[in-house]
Parts: C-alpha cells; sequence; structure tokens
C-alpha cells in the first residue's frame, strides 16, 4: 500500500505496513494528536470471495475474516479505541461483561496499557478458548451467577462504585472502532455492498457498520448503502420477538443475549438501510457452520456462521454483491467443533491398516 492509496487498499508499490486501526482512520476516529494510541495492530482482516456459497445462492458473496484480528475477534476494533481513549483519561483499570470474546480483547489490549481488567462472565456459558485468552492476559475473572445480561447490569454500576471505565458496547468509543470494518470492506471492493449480512447479540457491531457505511458515504468514498441484514440465534432473538429474552439459549454462545444494549442500535440500521433482523436455528447455525469448514475452508466460530445461515435462510436477488460478517475464529470454541466431527479412529503401526482406514 502507498501513502496515497486509501486504507485497506491491496499492497501496491510501497510495503509500508499496517499501522492499526487508528492510524489507519485517525480522521474518522474521536482521537486527538494526544491520545495515546494503544494498539496490537487490528484491522486489515481478509475480504475472501467466497465460490462455492456463491454459487449456492446465485450471489457474488464475500466473507469478512473478523477472526484473524489480533485476538480472533472483531472485538479489537472497538478495543483498541475503547483502551486508547481509557489511556487517555488517565484511566488505570477497565472493566466489562462478556460471553467471551470482550473479555479476551479487553484483557489484552488492558495488558498491553498497563491497565487493571476485571472481566464478568457468566458462569459456565463461555466457551473455553475465550476463557483461556482472559485469564493468560492477566485479567480477574469473575463468575457471575446469572446471564450475560445480569453481568451487564452489574458492570454498567461499577464506575459508581470504583474508578473504572466500562469498555463493553454502551461505551461509544467501541461502536467508533468497530465501523471500520465497514471502512475496510469499501476500500477494497471500491463501493459498498449491495447486501450486509452480520450476527446480531449485543447489537453494537451491526450498529457500527451502518455508522461506517454512512459515514464512508458522506466523505465522497462510497456512492451507495447496503441493507443490512442482522441475524440472531432464535433461541436468543429478543429484537426478532420485540421483547427481552429472560433465558436465553442458543449453542452460538458469543450471541447469547436476551437484551442488547445496542438495541435500538440494530433496528435503526435495519430499518433505515431496508433491511431487517432476523432469527436462526442452532440447526440452521450449525449447517452453514460446517459448509463453511469443508467447502470454503473457513473456520469460524459458531456465532460468525449465523450471518451465513441467514444469508442461506433468506436469500437475495440474483447477483447482488454481499458481505457476510465472520466475527471470530473457530478456535474460540475447540470443544464445539470436535462435537460437530467424529471421533478419529485408532489404527495398529501399519501400513495396511493405514491405507484401509484412509480408504483410498
Amino acid at each position: 500500500m502507498s501513502p496515497a492509496d486509501p486504507p485497506g487498499a491491496p499492497v501496491g508499490a510501497s510495503l509500508r505496513p499496517w499501522r492499526g486501526l487508528i492510524e489507519e482512520y485517525r480522521a474518522f476516529l474521536p482521537v486527538s494528536d494526544t491520545t495515546p494510541v494503544v494498539t496490537l495492530q487490528e484491522g486489515a482482516t481478509p475480504l475472501l470471495h467466497a465460490p462455492r456459497l456463491s454459487e449456492r445462492v446465485s450471489a457474488e458473496v464475500y466473507l469478512k475474516l473478523e477472526g484473524m484480528n489480533p485476538t480472533g475477534s472483531f472485538k479489537d476494533r472497538g478495543m483498541t479505541v475503547a483502551i486508547s481513549k481509557a489511556a487517555e483519561e488517565g484511566a488505570e483499570a477497565v472493566v466489562c461483561a462478556s460471553t467471551g470474546n470482550t473479555s479476551a480483547s479487553a484483557a489484552a489490549y488492558a495488558a498491553r496499557a498497563a491497565m487493571t481488567c476485571a472481566v464478568l462472565i457468566p458462569e459456565g456459558h463461555i466457551a473455553l478458548g475465550k476463557l483461556a485468552q482472559a485469564l493468560v492476559h492477566g485479567a480477574r475473572v469473575l463468575q457471575v451467577r446469572g446471564n450475560f445480561d445480569a453481568a451487564l447490569a452489574i458492570v454498567r454500576e461499577l464506575p459508581a462504585h470504583a474508578p473504572v471505565v466500562v469498555v463493553n458496547s454502551i461505551n461509544p468509543h467501541r461502536i467508533a472502532g468497530q465501523m471500520t470494518g465497514a471502512f475496510e470492506i469499501v476500500d477494497v471492493l471500491g463501493e459498498a455492498p449491495d447486501v450486509h449480512c452480520i450476527p446480531v447479540g449485543n447489537a453494537g457491531n451491526i450498529t457500527a457498520y451502518w455508522r461506517g457505511y454512512l459515514e464512508y458515504r458522506a466523505a465522497g468514498r462510497s456512492d451507495k448503502l447496503p441493507r443490512m441484514l442482522g441475524f440472531q440465534a432464535a433461541g436468543a432473538a429478543p429484537i426478532v420477538r420485540g421483547a427481552p429474552v429472560e433465558e436465553p439459549e442458543t449453542i452460538a454462545t458469543a450471541i447469547r443475549i436476551g437484551n442488547p444494549a445496542s438495541w435500538y442500535g440494530a433496528t435503526a440500521a435495519a430499518s433505515e438501510s431496508g433491511g431487517g433482523v432476523y432469527a436462526v436455528t442452532d440447526e440452521e447455525i450449525l449447517a452453514a457452520y460446517r459448509f463453511l469448514a469443508t467447502e470454503e475452508s473457513v473456520f469460524c466460530e459458531a456465532a460468525s456462521a449465523a450471518s451465513v445461515a441467514g444469508l442461506m435462510k433468506l436469500g437475495v436477488p440474483a447477483g447482488s454483491k454481499v458481505v457476510c460478517v465472520l466475527t471470530g475464529h473457530g478456535l474460540k470454541d475447540p470443544d464445539l467443533a470436535i462435537s460437530q466431527s467424529s471421533v478419529p479412529p485408532a489404527v495398529d503401526a501399519d501400513m495396511d491398516a493405514v491405507l484401509a482406514a484412509i480408504g483410498i
């Protein structure tokens, strides 16, 4: 990428390294020359063409691989801005409620900034890969006897009792950072897609992407806006139902949220874009999860596959240009991956036995 190229453009005449989201998109972010930038060089994630998915839905489909961020999920986009702004304010501690990905990201960026990080997770409802990340980065992790919404309710009140900054998506700096995903999509495609498919949990990401598309259009970087399609798991679909879900249940732990903090932002993005928020079942999510792994060679976490499950379920006009955001890496939840596969057989250390077992 040459200095004259737009951020996110393919590498060309220059080999200038990617500098992280804040430096690449500084003009669009709430930072100043005095903001201490806390970065792990997040962003610049691949936008991968999906030929078999495209053929299946008769469209031109791309996968935004957010699992390629430093801690394996899209949360890093918002966290670099949230932690940088917290550092600017002189904060020494941050806190979040999490189903997993936020905790991993907050812990990593807080460690980078030499801050204390406290994390509240719902007891027994976090994938081990994500819990491992929060622990290894040194976060103070507490399991709350309740769901994510109960944990977030406590986190919202903590600043009134302790000198901490909340880094959940109720923090506007998180949304500002996450909107850069839309910038990158336009930078690579040269224009906004016709349709943007995205999982919806706490709803900050659909809110952020819509804002990003709006800001890029206002800046003259894009002439059109996509139709935003958000997808919740059927067992955790408060926006679809029109009321909070007290006991959300889904295999897609990252979107197991019954009362989204950015509910209004999600419904605004859907209605303003001519799109909508819909539900997909766990069976549909898992089918998309397996399809992506076996047909497109992309290993994402279950919640990520909700965007593709929704695309397969709803369909789009033939020939549409579609982007599906895959929010996190499959290694976040290895137990699920193993549960969806057969147990490897044991064979003797013998060539004939190996050949017979392989079956080729």
